[in-house]
This record gives structure tokens, sequence and C-alpha cells, in this order.
């Protein structure tokens, strides 16, 4: 298992997503990640399976310790009385006294970005969580939520895989300390059958979707969240740690993005 090390923080820099799982789904699949060796998940409000992701995890056996548990504010929760009753509902949901992380899941037009960042102090303040950040945040807004913080902002969760480009959002946040968490990391399955990673799986005795996660995890400050309703590819998405990809092929990845 690699770690990604943000604000003296360790973070599993290979997670396991549950969006579009239904509640049952999710504790089925997050019971057996936590069996393949997962111990970083993620959730969010809007996935609306918070309470089945929280059934996997308090009957699997793993220390509540050993587990990072992510979960995401929807927009509509931003004002800070709704942002704060929305998190006492996740925990309600998940069953725990706090999760690791909460992101805000989207940017809002409608709430200033001061008040929900407050707001979110406030819930970390309170120890409904042990830290803070945000998702699909651009550069510019990266940065204006750092600054606005009393707590560090530790993650940006973003879109990002072989074939979309992340460079501006990744130095913005490097130079702030931020980790990135790459969700959509298999670009819903495009990597399959991509040449070059086709090319660089047969040398290796991989599959596509490995090197592609294996590219991701590599990167400094890089974390990677696949998705799968398959126990199969739940354990073939975690085999990426027996090997290492060269510089040369780290860049012809690169070089994918469009």
């Amino acid at each position: 298992m690699h770690f990604v090390e943000t604000n003296g923080t360790k973070i599993p820099a290979l997670g396991f997503g549950t969006y579009r799982l239904g509640d049952d789904e999710a504790e089925r699949m997050v019971s057996e990640a936590l069996r393949i060796g997962y111990r970083h998940i993620d959730t969010a409000q809007m996935y609306g399976n918070e309470a089945g992701v929280g059934r996997a995890i308090r009957s699997s056996g793993v220390d509540r310790d050993e587990i990072f548990l992510t979960t995401k504010v929807w927009p509509n929760n931003f004002e800070r009385e709704n942002l704060l009753s929305s998190m006492q509902g996740s925990l309600d949901k998940l069953g725990m006294d706090y999760v690791d992380l909460v992101l805000l899941h989207w940017p809002s037009a409608s709430v200033p970005l001061s008040e929900t960042i407050s707001a979110l102090n406030a819930s970390r303040g309170r120890g409904d969580t042990r830290h803070i950040g945000v998702s699909n945040f651009e550069p510019d807004l990266l940065l204006e939520a750092a600054g606005m913080s009393d707590a560090p902002i530790i993650n940006n969760q973003v879109e990002y895989h072989p074939f979309k480009s992340q460079k501006p959002v990744l130095e913005e946040a490097r130079s702030q300390g931020i980790s990135l968490t790459a969700y959509r990391p298999l670009a819903n399955g495009r990597v399959s059958g991509n040449e070059t990673l086709r090319r660089i799986a047969e040398a290796r005795g991989k599959n596509e979707g490995q090197v592609a996660l294996r590219w991701l995890v590599q990167q400094e400050g890089v974390m990677a969240i696949p998705k799968t309703a398959n126990p199969e590819r739940a354990r073939s998405n975690f085999d990426i740690f027996d090997f290492e990809l060269s510089d040369e092929e780290m860049s012809s990845i690169d070089a994918l993005a469009r």
C-alpha cells in the first residue's frame, strides 16, 4: 500500500469509490473492498448510500482507525445551518462519530464561499470530521478557498484519468500542499483497449486499468478512487503495487491527454 502525506496526514493512495452504487450494493462492495485490503473509502450525501457504507465498515472487523473515510456535502446544504445539520445526518446514516474527510461536492454560485468554508470549519471544530477539503474546484477557486479557511484544505477531488489533463489544478494544489483525488480514474472504462496503455500493460503482465491507476498514484500527491460493482475488478484494481512505471512510460501516458 502506498500513502499520500498531506498536512501531517497519511492517506492510502488507492481508495474505493461508491458513486452509483445503491445502498445494499455499496454495503456488499465496501465489505468486499475491505476484505481485499482497501483502507480508503469514498462516499457522498448525493450517492444515497452512506448507510450501506457505514454498515459495511462497522461489520468488517477492521479497526475504524485503519480506515480513511470520506464523504461530501451537496451544494443545497452549503448554507451554514444546513451544512451543520446535514453533516450530523451523514454521521447518523454512517453510524459513525466522525469521518476522516469532508469535501464540498461542487462549487456553488448561490451561497457565498466564505459562509460555506466557515461552516465547514465549524463542523470540523465540533468533531464531525478530522479534515476538510473540496471537490471539482478549479485553481483560482481552490486558492480562494484555502485562503479563507482556518483549518488546512487538504484535498481537492476532481475527474482525472489518462485522457484528461489536470495540470493547472495539480500545480496549484501542490503549491498549497493540497492532495488531489482522481475520480473516474478509468475514464468510464475507456482505458481498456488504448494502444499505449495496452503496450505497457502487456510488457508488465498487467491490464490497461492497472496501468492507468498506477500512473495516477505514482504522481506526487495524487490518489485514485476507482468504483466497481464487480468483486474481481475490485481485486484487479487493487493489484497495482508490485510494479513501477518508468519515466518514459509515465510521459507516454501523460501524452494521451486531450
